[in-house]
């Protein structure tokens, strides 16, 4: 690889994770905004209803019912998975380059966030 190809893929790279947070940002708002225009359009309050719980198995038949709850929950998944899937793009990124104390970092990063997963579903039961 020439010196000139190890300076542009790292810039493609970065082009590519630029446009998955902005596709990532625009689908989860906007499946927000559906699921928010549902429950106005619906008369439902925010402070009248308990919201359900997230259940995974559920979003898919909420949004080809279009219940509401299935638009806020894909769109705050999304929102969610966006910059998860950024840090891993990164951690792919510097591992091929063979920066290990990026990837390390990236790494730890997603270790944070697998951490905080398990503690907010061991809290919750």
């Amino acid at each position: 690889m020439t010196s000139q190809e190890q300076r542009t893929e790292p810039a493609q790279v970065e082009a590519v994770i630029a446009r998955l947070l902005i596709a990532g940002t625009l689908v989860g708002v906007g499946l927000l905004a559906v699921g928010v225009a549902l429950m106005a359009v619906r008369g439902i309050s925010p402070e009248s209803v308990a919201f359900p719980p997230f259940d995974p198995a559920t979003v898919a038949a909420d949004l080809a019912a279009l219940r509401p709850e299935g638009f806020l929950w894909a769109g705050i998944v999304i929102l969610i998975a966006t910059p998860i899937a950024r840090v891993i793009g990164e951690l792919i990124t510097f591992s091929i380059r063979g920066d290990r104390v990026m990837a390390g970092v990236a790494l730890a990063i997603l270790g944070v966030v697998a951490l905080s997963v398990v503690a907010a579903l061991a809290l919750e039961g």
